[in-house]
């Protein structure tokens, strides 16, 4: 059996992480989908498992903020931010969550702890990054797939460009007077993206690119 563990996409599902996952049987998504067309999309390619982020707005009100499942005899915790996690977590084997970007493995008192980091629009130099677990014969295996290489090589999909290139971008068109639809085609984003972005900069003036990241992770 082969798991993709996915988080942080951001209304971004880029074709090099579609062509890496759609072999696997099952993905685990650790919240912030930000859209509901990421999410349908999601879907369509494998049986998943979704967890509601703090970027999951009112079209996620169905998607539990926690979840415990069970995949070939071991068992998967689901939060978005580990700031959340329950207390309770007896007879869990893996610890799945995302909202840092930052990819971690490792093992504290007998619990994995696994977030994929994100593979969704690029923030400054930070790395582009998803999980591949392969379970065989009562064991696993976890594969950490980093396509970052592949993305300064160059790729046809415009959101290769690091996030702070792409709020750039975006708020030029948008002081050139465009539309949402205008930007949201110029830059190769989805709609939902350029909204939260150009929201966040009209509604708090004076604020820089790392303002608005930062905005974004709340």
């Amino acid at each position: 059996m082969k798991i993709a563990i996915i988080s942080d996409t951001h209304s971004l599902l880029r074709p090099e992480v579609e062509n890496k996952i759609k072999n696997c049987d099952y993905i685990l998504h650790g919240g912030d989908i930000a859209s509901k067309e990421t999410f349908e999309r999601i879907k369509e390619i494998a049986p998943a498992y979704f967890v509601r982020g703090n970027a999951d707005k009112d079209w996620a009100k169905e998607i539990p903020v926690e979840q415990d499942i069970e995949l070939s005899g071991y068992r998967f915790y689901m939060v978005h931010n580990i700031n959340h996690i329950r207390e309770d977590l007896s007879g869990i084997d893996f610890v799945v969550y995302g909202h840092s970007h930052k990819y971690e493995n490792r093992e504290k008192d007998g619990l994995i702890y696994l977030n994929p980091g994100s593979c969704g629009p690029r923030r400054f130099t930070q790395p582009v990054t998803f999980m591949i677990m392969t379970i065989d014969d009562g064991s696993y295996s976890i594969e950490k797939v980093d396509i970052s290489p592949i993305l300064k090589k160059g790729t046809k999909y415009p959101p290769e460009k690091e996030m702070d290139k792409l709020i750039k971008s975006i708020i030029k068109d948008m002081e050139s007077n465009r539309s949402v639809d205008e930007i949201s085609k110029r830059n190769r984003v989805e709609k939902k993206l350029t909204e939260e972005i150009l929201q966040i900069y009209t509604t708090h003036p004076g604020i820089d690119v790392s303002g608005i990241l930062d905005r974004m992770k709340e």
